[in-house]
């Protein structure tokens, strides 16, 4: 029998540091309740390929870094930092203390258009549970919303789709300069 250690879990400070000693403007990923690894693993993919400095996940009634979530991840959870926080509200507050802007991502007409905002510097991009989106505290807690653009009948996106739209789109406007 194989005999496995704990995925080895990283902090706030770690992710912010790390960000820090690469001289680039943090950029984090955080998941409001994901319970789906298959999402979770397809998010971490998309984040550790578009350079996100750490993601933040719940330590309950969320999916932590499983076998299934390293696995869909295709290893880019071996590669990227990962801290599991209590309270994600909580976190959403710290990082503003240390002038992180929080986008949530949220299917909501009153948010902006995801290529409309401003997102090139400190930022931490907040997305929600399959089906019920951001909890009303997160969502408050955001310097801003962000909404993806549907024409269709079909009125969201997969978490794990919706998410990695979002950073590419981060990763283009950091691409074209300015911080």
């Amino acid at each position: 029998a194989l005999e496995a250690s704990e995925y080895p879990y990283s902090t706030l400070d770690d992710i912010l540091a790390a960000a820090r000693s690469r001289g680039e403007a943090p950029l984090l990923l955080l998941l409001d309740l994901l319970k789906d690894p298959q999402n979770v693993g397809g998010l971490l993919r998309t984040a550790e390929a578009v350079g996100v400095h750490g993601v933040v996940i719940q330590r309950r009634r969320a999916v932590g870094i499983t076998p299934t979530v390293v696995h869909v991840s295709a290893g880019a959870a071996e590669h990227l930092l990962v801290a599991q926080v209590t309270n994600l509200a909580r976190t959403i507050s710290r990082l503003k203390e240390q002038e992180v802007w929080v986008a949530g991502l949220e299917a909501m007409r009153e948010a902006q258009l995801y290529r409309e905002a401003d997102l090139r510097g400190s930022l931490a991009v907040v997305v929600g549970s399959e089906g019920k989106g951001l909890r009303r505290l997160v969502r408050e807690r955001c310097d801003f919303l962000v909404r993806l653009p549907m024409h269709g009948r079909v009125t969201s996106l997969n978490v794990s789709v919706a998410g990695s739209v979002m950073l590419y789109e981060v990763l283009r406007q950091r691409s074209l300069g300015g911080s």
